[in-house]
């Protein structure tokens, strides 16, 4: 097998995954891209909405939306910006934090079922190939 069809086979595995542990994760509070949002704020600390917009591979007006919705929810809240007394940050406020915990523990928990129903020997290749798929995202 040539290496575009592997990485075309993970590409598509990879996003049917991450859709059925969404589907299977319950519903959550917030959508999506709202999640990424709080997941990337709580990572990396209060920023600017044109560099979380950027981090987040979305337009700056889509992520005004998101960031609105976030703070009319009290999920995040804005700050001035201490470099900049125009600007703002925008940080993920407790409730925001307590969101993503709730999300990524019922995703979680969808995807520990999944594995636990696999044959020993597939639950023991994903465990072998995880270093491999871990230094795919230190490639960055």
């Amino acid at each position: 097998m040539s290496e575009p069809d592997e990485a075309g086979r993970l590409y598509v595995c990879l996003g049917r995954i991450n859709r059925t542990l969404r589907r299977e994760g319950g519903e959550a509070p917030v959508g999506h891209g709202a999640l990424s949002a709080l997941a990337t704020l709580t990572k990396s600390g209060p920023q600017r909405l044109g560099t979380l917009a950027a981090t987040e591979g979305v337009s700056p007006p889509s992520m005004t939306r998101i960031v609105a919705s976030l703070e009319q929810l009290g999920h995040v809240r804005r700050t001035p910006d201490p470099d900049d007394g125009r600007a703002s940050l925008v940080e993920a406020t407790d409730s925001g934090r307590q969101v993503l915990l709730a999300g990524r523990e019922a995703r979680m928990n969808a995807l520990r079922e999944r594995v636990a129903k696999l044959a020993d020997e597939d639950r023991a290749r994903i465990a072998d190939a995880l270093p491999a798929l871990e230094a795919m995202v230190e490639l960055d």
